[in-house]
């Protein structure tokens, strides 16, 4: 998708296009892109923060994950309880 491409459905999406939004997510998903799913996640947008934990967990990016759970994402903390104990298995 090329750069005006994206730039109309973030234009879309802010006007509250859900259909925009979820080509967004899907895109920003395909790409790695964290920056984009983090913006629609910080809109709003759960399939996003769900998208971005995904992610975040692909790339055992703890940072990401510990920021995601710090701001109340139950599902970054439960891939963050599921590390601790694959790290530590007899839960000491």
């Amino acid at each position: 998708m090329s750069d005006p491409e994206l730039e109309l459905l973030r234009q879309r999406a802010a006007r509250g296009d859900s259909d925009a939004v979820d080509e967004l997510i899907e895109q920003a998903s395909e790409r790695g892109d964290m920056a984009e799913l983090r913006s629609l996640a910080a809109s709003g947008s759960r399939d996003a923060a769900d998208q971005l934990v995904e992610l975040a967990a692909e790339r055992n990016d703890l940072d990401e994950l510990r920021r995601l759970a710090a701001g109340g994402n139950r599902n970054a903390a439960d891939v963050l309880a599921e590390i601790d104990s694959e790290a530590d298995p007899s839960g000491s």
